[in-house]
């Protein structure tokens, strides 16, 4: 009995921990739209950790409390509601559901040996429940407010994946990278195996994988940023014209030339090790 409650207290404590930590991501905004929604700097991940390290309880549990402290963050939005009804829909499916889905992303921990595989599949899949709250909310409650009241249903789609499109991209490169080089299993965080035998291999991977990831993630912001309707915030494709692509190409051959670069060291570095070996 002891034991399991310093366990949970422990676990207590690293939730708390986690979820400051999202709570601070949340404030970094990489782009913001005129009427509700933003794409964050990987401000889900901490949750996305509880769940996969410590199960879809405990990842539900630090879920809800991130959704309440979204909810005290941008409190004012609520003054837009035409109701009462429609204040407490706001704040179900804009807060309390759409941030607490995200803590059952680690459901496939013990489904799919592969962490980053489980991980990744669980973020994708998290933030698709947050999008479909965000779509129903849009097409009811905010219907005749911030979203026209004809064709309601194809504006809400259109708007929230302006940003829940960016915002799954960032959020899954950042879990695909950090399940890659961290043992998230383990009592305790460590660095993952293959690191520990290779660390100069490793290092060289990581750094070209993640050189291509944050190539990705800067142009698909740039190119969402673009079709982003300046008045409305909705997602309209006849502006890609607007898009910076001078920046987007030189952006994508310095993620490619990094990529192949540290890639190639990798692979030197690996042929290396079993000559010697």
């Amino acid at each position: 009995m002891k034991t399991n409650g310093k366990k949970n207290a422990l676990v207590m404590c690293e939730c708390a921990i986690m979820i400051a930590l999202a709570a601070v991501l949340s404030f970094v905004k990489i782009l913001e739209l005129p009427y509700g929604g933003s794409v964050t700097a990987f401000s889900i991940v901490p949750i996305v950790i509880i769940s996969y390290r410590h199960g879809v309880k405990w990842g539900l549990l630090s879920g809800f409390v991130f959704s309440i402290i979204q909810l005290i963050q941008t409190a004012s939005t609520l003054s837009y509601a035409t109701s009462f009804l429609a204040a407490v829909t706001i704040i179900f499916l804009d807060y309390i559901f759409a941030f607490t889905v995200i803590g059952l992303a680690g459901f496939l921990r013990n489904k799919v040996s592969n962490p980053s595989a489980a991980a990744v599949t669980g973020t994708v899949g998290v933030c698709a429940l947050r999008y479909i709250c965000h779509v129903i909310s849009g097409c009811t409650v905010w219907a005749g407010v911030s979203i026209p009241s004809t064709d309601g249903l194809l504006y809400s789609l259109s708007y929230n994946a302006t940003y829940m499109i960016p915002e799954t991209i960032i959020n899954a490169a950042a879990v695909f990278w950090l399940f890659g080089c961290l043992n998230f299993r383990s009592e305790k965080i460590s660095v993952a195996k293959k690191i520990e035998k290779n660390l100069t291999e490793t290092v060289s991977a990581s750094i070209s994988i993640l050189s291509l990831m944050v190539a990705v993630i800067i142009d698909a912001v740039a190119v969402f940023a673009s079709l982003q309707n300046p008045d409305s915030g909705v997602l309209d494709f006849s502006l890609i014209s607007n898009t910076n692509f001078t920046l987007v190409g030189i952006v994508s051959a310095i993620g490619i030339v990094l990529c192949v670069v540290f890639a190639i060291i990798a692979k030197v570095t690996s042929n290396s090790a079993k000559k010697v070996n």
